[in-house]
């Protein structure tokens, strides 16, 4: 098994370190929403968090939409703020084309996993999923790719938030459990749905340009009927 080394050429590129700086944007702005929305809770006294997803009642379906904007309070939003920026980075920037389709269904699919499935008389607020989702898809991205540089932000994400692990499970009174298990599962069934997708440029080494350049003359040298 050969680990594929990106094309420095790709990966130094002004291109790739704008891309990184335009992912990074993104990231933060989304963060910066959700801080704007708890802010403006906090001082219209609105009690958002009301409007989170509450499994298997009609008026928490809009939570599915809303509630990874909720938070209960700032120290719920600053836990979340940091994993989201630097996760929510480098999904966008290692992973482009895939983060079309993942960022929504680990946006929304907790919510509706919640919702059908989740404790009755409970409401579920929060970016956690989010987080979650992005966490395993990065985290099994690197897992089960040949590419060095999916393998190296596996690596990071598992040593920074490696502890993610123990909250899919209901040892914490007052934390979303099922959001983060169904969060945790959705990114592992992406990553390997889109293991081929945002494959970067393969480094080559002079020696195999040199066999491309041997089998191309050897071909031209067969005689032609």
């Amino acid at each position: 098994m050969q680990v594929h080394i990106p094309d420095p050429a790709y990966t130094t590129s002004e291109r790739a370190r704008a891309n990184f700086r335009l992912a990074f944007r993104i990231a933060l702005g989304a963060v910066a929403v959700m801080w704007a929305v708890l802010l403006l809770d906090r001082m219209l006294a609105l009690d958002l968090t009301r409007a989170g997803v509450r499994p298997r009642e009609i008026a928490g379906l809009a939570g599915i939409a809303l509630a990874p904007l909720l938070h209960g309070g700032f120290e719920h939003l600053v836990a979340n703020s940091l994993p989201l920026i630097v996760l929510g980075t480098g999904m966008l920037y290692l992973y482009p084309g895939a983060a079309l389709k993942v960022l929504p269904a680990v946006y929304a699919g907790p919510g509706v996993a919640v919702w059908l499935l989740g404790k009755s008389g409970t409401v579920h607020a929060g970016a956690s999923g989010l987080v979650y989702g992005l966490f395993t898809y990065i985290l099994v991205s690197g897992l089960i790719r040949l590419d060095r540089r999916a393998i190296a932000a596996s690596l990071l994400v598992c040593f920074l938030y490696g502890t993610l692990v123990w909250g899919v499970l209901p040892i914490r009174p007052g934390t979303s459990w099922e959001t983060h298990l169904a969060a945790a599962l959705i990114g592992v069934v992406l990553a390997v749905a889109f293991r081929h997708c945002d494959i970067p440029p393969r480094k080559r080494y002079s020696w195999e340009e040199e066999e491309d350049a041997a089998e191309g003359n050897a071909g031209e040298d067969e005689p032609r009927t």
